[in-house]
């Protein structure tokens, strides 16, 4: 950006932090250019004044009637109006110029970047090669199991009485195995009898009479039966 006297203002570039040649040619071409469009403006605003100045003799002639004068004055009006023309198109011609390479510095910034892009991933694939991702994947792997070697190694019991597991399940079968056999070796149980009781009945049973009261009431009936 420039201030009216064609002075650049310090201002961040918009390129890449390592432009190259070609892109920092245009740049400072750029700058001359919109340094001559500042000038160009300046020079028609100059000559516009001058317009108006021709103008207002041209009245001032006429109001006097001096009629040789005001056409002179207008004369250099139109002179003056063509210089301002003149000055329209080269600013016109100075923009586009401009434009342009600003597109052009723009695509070159942008191949830079592409370029810089690229050669950064072959760079990162020359040294991040198929064969080292391999290789790391290998020690990955291996430590892995290196770890978990590590896990088993401290969850072992330190007790050595219960170091080997093996032993003692042999063992276990073992008694086992014995137990099954003395089972086998028992003589057969006797059936057990039936020693269950008849049922009480629920009525009282009638007592029996005992043998001298049988003969005494047989005694009385005989009496009796003698007597009639």
């Amino acid at each position: 950006m420039f201030n009216f006297f064609g002075k650049k203002k310090a201002e961040p570039t918009t390129v890449s932090s390592t432009p190259t040649t070609t892109t920092t040619d245009s740049q400072t071409t750029i700058v001359k250019l919109r340094t001559a469009i500042k000038n160009q403006e300046k020079r028609e605003d100059h000559i516009l004044k001058k317009v108006e100045a021709q103008v207002a003799e041209a009245k001032a002639k006429m109001a006097k009637g001096d009629k040789k004068g005001a056409l002179f004055a207008m004369k250099r009006k139109k002179m003056y109006e063509q210089e301002v023309d003149k000055i329209q198109n080269v600013k016109m011609t100075l923009e586009t110029q401009v434009i342009n390479l600003e597109s052009a510095a723009q695509n070159a910034a942008t191949f830079d970047a592409m370029k810089s892009g690229t050669n950064t991933m072959k760079k990162i694939r020359n040294e991040v090669g198929i064969e080292k991702v391999d290789d790391i994947m290998d020690e990955m792997k291996e430590e892995m199991e290196l770890a978990q070697e590590v896990n088993d190694a401290i969850a072992q019991p330190v007790d050595p009485l219960f170091a080997d597991e093996d032993e003692l399940l042999a063992e276990l079968e073992g008694l086992e195995t014995a137990d099954l056999e003395a089972e086998l070796l028992k003589p057969p149980a006797k059936p057990v009898e039936d020693l269950s009781l008849p049922s009480v009945p629920a009525s009282k049973l009638p007592q029996p009479k005992l043998a001298n009261d049988e003969a005494d009431e047989l005694k009385k009936l005989e009496a009796e039966l003698a007597g009639l």
